[in-house]
């Protein structure tokens, strides 16, 4: 099969790593498979612009998959520039789409979102050309924005964004959501007499398992913090975001400074918009936590393997109903330490396999009590948990992830 793959944020690895589709590609080029990832030349939370020049577009090799990087303006943060970005670059994907289908034609066009507007075009860009197309859902656009940002559904924007996501879905030829709740959102939003609910695929996020445990071997981070035998140690890996809520783990470190839990330190890795002040605050209150900084994704399962817990936090919202599909779960799971998380979801694979604790803290002081329950555990409970994840991962390695997306392209092909 010749695959086209379109997403705005298709970053590769070494690059900042929203990795789904780089460990797609390759394990179907393994398989045989052509394909090519149409994506943003501007790397999203980086200062990296692909193309220098006013190309339309540069092909270029990264971490050893060939990228089609697309002309997209620059942008900082979250404000007009981005909003600019994310207007004017789905009219570059369409330009760019309409050149290469002069040279070669794909069998099916695999597409993501957010963002919307890159789907749209590249929706209709297939029906045009009567190109097979796959909708992929990753996040929940408009949804999040109005869970996150407290943005009024009946707000003139956000209905328009609803009606557009709508539209997108009904003329897909097939539905993948990362999250397992995919039907019953349709079914919460009342589209599901106009979008066949049969057409919706669920295909999780996961870990490319031969690469994290070589990484885990080999590519080691020379931290004195993490070959230390004086301390437990719980490690969060991720975005230093408003989403991440790490106010509410310090505020879990506090209480267990006061309870004199002196042999528990918290090592905090990445970057964001909240780093600075969480880390004066952390610096003020004397908490032992370290900010380590942004690091490569090669190093990050090494860091998790270092850790006696390891944690996900995040800002409580009404997406929960609908399944998680989080990155950093699965590089998590393959570490196989226990894992304490504040945002438990339906279908949730911590409690559900007996990974750790996902749980709703509606205070510091079971936060805290949750941490030391996890730091605690005997030899014993560790291996058992160990043991689960090394069912569980397999599950979600992109090997086995790849070989379903594989055959739901076939039978899709095979029905047109």
């Amino acid at each position: 099969m010749n695959i086209w793959i379109v997403n705005h944020y298709a970053i590769p690895p070494s690059l900042g790593g929203l990795v789904r589709h780089y460990y797609f590609s390759k394990y179907l080029g393994q398989k045989g498979h052509q394909v090519k990832i149409f994506t943003s030349g501007r790397i999203h939370n980086t200062n990296v612009n692909m193309i220098e020049d006013d190309a339309l577009y540069c092909e270029k090799e990264v971490d050893g998959i060939p990228y089609t990087f697309v002309k997209s303006k620059d942008y900082t943060g979250n404000g007009l520039d981005r909003i600019a970005n994310m207007i004017a670059f789905p009219f570059a994907i369409k330009k760019c789409l309409k050149r290469f289908l002069k040279k070669e034609r794909p069998d099916v066009i695999y597409t993501s979102s957010p963002d919307l507007f890159v789907a749209f075009f590249a929706v209709r860009f297939a029906k045009k050309h009567r190109i097979p197309v796959v909708v992929e859902v990753r996040d929940l656009w408009p949804e999040s924005i109005v869970e996150y940002k407290h943005i009024s559904r009946k707000n003139p924007v956000i209905k328009v964004l609803y009606q557009l996501e709508k539209w997108i879905y009904k003329k897909a030829d097939r539905l993948i959501f990362t999250m397992e709740g995919g039907k019953e959102y349709i079914r919460d939003q009342k589209w599901d007499k106009v979008i066949d609910l049969q057409k919706i695929e669920h295909i999780n996020n996961g870990v490319d398992l031969e690469e994290f445990d070589r990484n885990k071997e080999t590519v080691r981070l020379q931290d004195a913090d993490l070959e230390s035998n004086d301390c437990k140690k719980v490690i969060y890996v991720g975005s230093i975001r408003l989403v991440n809520h790490l106010d509410q783990l310090m505020k879990a470190v506090q209480v267990l400074k006061q309870q004199q839990r002196s042999d528990i330190r918290f090592f905090i890795y990445g970057d964001g918009t909240e780093k600075a002040s969480l880390e004066a605050f952390a610096a003020e209150q004397g908490l032992p936590v370290v900010f380590k900084g942004k690091v490569d994704k090669k190093y990050v399962p090494y860091i998790l393997s270092k850790a006696d817990v390891n944690v996900i936090n995040v800002k409580n919202t009404g997406l929960t109903k609908y399944g998680c599909s989080w990155n950093k779960l699965f590089e998590y799971i393959a570490s196989e330490k226990p894992i304490l998380c504040n945002f438990p979801q339906n279908n949730d694979l911590i409690n559900t396999h007996h990974l750790g604790i996902s749980e709703h803290f509606d205070s510091s002081e079971s936060y805290a009590q949750r941490i030391a329950q996890l730091v605690d555990l005997t030899a014993e409970e560790k291996d058992a948990i160990a043991h689960n994840a090394n069912e569980v991962k397999r599950v979600y390695d992109y090997q086995h992830l790849t070989a379903r997306l594989e055959q739901l392209f076939k039978t899709l092909l095979e029905e047109v």
